[in-house]
This record gives structure tokens, C-alpha cells and sequence, in this order.
């Protein structure tokens, strides 16, 4: 399927402070696209690589930003008392956004059964998804990497990959929620290839990505696909 909108932004998660996106779309974004079109728990996406249709272009605003997420202490204060108040202006930021400007991309992606899934077939659930796409239907307004920035989607076009080839550095794969609680960030090293991303199944161990010493980064480091 494809995928375009006006503006899009796939931040790069080690830039905390201001919203920097990654050249082009992330695998853990391209996710989110399918999961808003069509999702069960009986089956999970695997992107194998994403396709760039138009040229990569940058552009620059300053958005309005909260500094802080609201805590869940804070939340229960204000249940508890109905005179309290979170003045949400007093938290509010002006912070500059690198976005990308009117972007293409085709997503190849596989269906797998999850263990709710076992017994089942991956062939009706692809079908489901490609009809869903031909009658522009979706459970949610899919998006480009924030919810403000509207995806439009539809069946593969004739449209061809740019010619641009390019080593993107080390790239979000996906995030792990595992069951204990917390997340779990995976990496892979992203390359280009004449306008295609390949997506590999296993991403980079903790071993293999060099982490800032008491940062927070997080990596399972186990390397399966899961």
C-alpha cells in the first residue's frame, strides 16, 4: 500500500529536546499506518522495507509544546479534589520542529499470527487489509509520524522509487512493551538503496549500538524477532 501527506514527522528519539525527523519514514511508524487501517490481536505487521516516492525535503516551523507529561499522582489529585486545576499555560513551550515536506512512500509489510492467532490463516487478514485500503476505510485517522499530520492512503500506484542512495546511520526499529512492565528500544542500521529502505527481521544487539552512558537509552539486546 501507500501512503503521502503535506508534512511528516518520524523523530528521532535520542533528540529530546526539539522534534528532528529521520529522512524518511521509520518501520515502528509505518506500523502505526497499518495498525490505524486494520488491526487484531490474532496477528502483528512485520515491516520488510519502504519505498521513498518523492524527493526527500525538509522544512522548519515552531509549534506549541507541553514540557512535562502529566503525572499519574497528579491525575488522581485532581479526581480526588475538584478545586484543583492544571494550568496547562504555565507548562507550555515554544519549540522549533525539522519536519518533512510532501512525502511518498509504499510500505511492504507481512502479516503473522500471534499466539491468540494460532489455527488461523495470514491470508484472510491480508485480504481484509487490502480491501480496507481499496475503499479508504480505517479504524483510525493513520498519521505521519505525529497525530497532527493527517495520512492520506491507498493501493500501490505506478510510482517509482527515487534514485537516491544514502547511509541513514543507526534507525528505530521498534519499541518492546514486555509484560513487566516498561519498553524496549530497538535499532537497526538503516541504508537507502536507490529509494528503498530494507527493513531487516532481527535488529542491532546492545552490543552492537553504542548507547550515551547514563542516558536512559534502553535496548533488549536480544537480537530475536519476536
Amino acid at each position: 500500500m501507500e501512503v503521502g501527506g503535506a508534512l511528516a514527522c518520524f523523530t528521532r528519539p535520542e533528540l529530546k529536546v526539539e522534534r528532528v525527523s529521520y529522512p524518511v519514514m521509520s518501520p515502528s511508524a509505518a506500523v502505526g499506518v497499518l495498525e490505524a487501517i486494520f488491526w487484531k490481536p490474532e496477528f502483528r505487521y512485520v515491516v520488510r522495507a519502504i519505498e521513498v516516492l518523492k524527493p526527500i525535503e525538509w522544512t522548519s516551523v515552531r509549534r506549541n509544546e507541553v514540557k512535562s507529561v502529566v503525572t499519574a499522582g497528579e491525575v488522581a489529585a485532581l479526581r480526588k479534589d475538584p478545586r484543583r486545576r492544571y494550568d496547562v499555560e504555565n507548562d507550555r513551550d515554544q519549540r522549533n520542529s525539522m519536519l518533512l515536506r510532501d512525502v511518498g512512500y509504499r510500505i511492504h509489510a507481512q502479516v503473522l499470527l500471534t499466539e491468540r492467532g494460532q489455527g488461523g490463516r495470514e491470508e484472510k487478514y491480508r485480504e481484509q487489509l487490502r480491501r480496507r485500503v481499496d475503499k479508504g476505510a480505517c479504524f483510525a485517522q493513520p498519521f505521519l509520524g505525529c497525530r497532527e499530520f493527517s495520512a492520506s492512503f491507498g493501493p500501490r500506484s505506478d510510482a517509482k522509487p527515487i534514485e537516491r542512495d544514502e547511509d541513514l546511520g543507526v534507525m528505530l526499529h521498534s519499541i518492546v512493551y514486555p509484560a513487566t512492565g516498561g519498553e524496549q528500544y530497538r535499532w537497526f542500521h538503516a541504508q537507502l538503496r536507490q529509494g528503498v529502505l530494507e527493513v531487516p527481521l532481527k535488529p542491532l544487539g546492545a552490543k552492537e549500538v553504542a548507547m550515551p552512558a547514563g542516558s536512559g537509552w534502553r535496548a533488549d539486546g536480544t537480537g530475536e524477532d519476536r
